[in-house]
Order: C-alpha cells, then structure tokens, then sequence
C-alpha cells in the first residue's frame, strides 16, 4: 500500500513511504524502479531479500551488475543463471557454481552463458538423465 500511496497520491518519494516498502523486497524494488526511478542503498538491501527481486533490480534499478545483487541472486540456481545472463552478460565462477546445483540451471548455464561444455556444468547437468541428454 506505501508502494501504491507513494505513486498514485503523493505522486513524489518520501522517506516515510519508502520505510514502508521496504519490508518487502517486492516492494522495495517497484519502489525504487517506478517512485524513486533511480537506485537506492535502502530499497536495494531490502530488494536483495529475496533473489529473484535481487536479479531484477540490478537488471531494471542499478542497471548494472553489483557484488552484493549478485551475491543475493547467487542463492537460488534459477536466478544465478539470468544475472549471468541478463546482468553481467558473461560467465564468472560464483554464477557458475551457484546454477550448477540444479541440473536445469546447470545446462543452461553451459550452452547460453558459456556457451561451451565444461565440466562442471556438465557434472552438474548429469545428475539428471534429461538434462545430460541436452
């Protein structure tokens, strides 16, 4: 609602509302994408909260790849694998290790991140018969 207030009636960021966002990193990251429309130290830590609004706020808020965007995205393979992809837009080793505990991931990672086998993604991509045969 402090997310909504902000936009739609205040029509300006306001401390006081933004407080309020951030208790919840959904928030937190529309807030700093559509209220504030610029990056944040606070509504940043609380996007980082959960990993998915961690990718996209580096992706759509900072609009570059952070270490701390990073290291949140780094806990869920899924969101690993498109910060490398979408935010940092080339391998490294944490985003690398991070999709490889889970063998979808793991195969994406290798065929559009590096775009060439290796072998851990390939150990990683094996644990699962379907995705060993991608």
């Amino acid at each position: 609602m402090a997310y909504e207030f902000a936009l739609y009636i205040d029509k300006h960021p306001s401390d006081d509302t933004r407080q309020i966002a951030c208790q919840d990193p959904y928030y937190a990251y529309l807030y700093a994408l559509e209220v504030d429309q610029a990056p944040r130290h606070n509504t940043r830590r609380a996007a980082c909260q959960d990993p998915r609004y961690a990718y996209l706020y580096a992706r759509d808020v900072d609009r570059c790849a952070r270490d701390d965007t990073r290291e949140a995205a780094c806990r869920e393979p899924e969101c690993a694998y498109y910060y490398a992809k979408g935010v940092d837009q080339t391998p490294r080793d944490d985003t690398r290790a991070a999709a490889c505990k889970d063998p979808r991931w793991a195969c994406r990672y290798a065929r559009d991140v590096d775009q060439a086998p290796r072998d851990d993604t390939r150990q990683a991509a094996c644990k699962e018969p379907g995705w060993s045969y991608i």
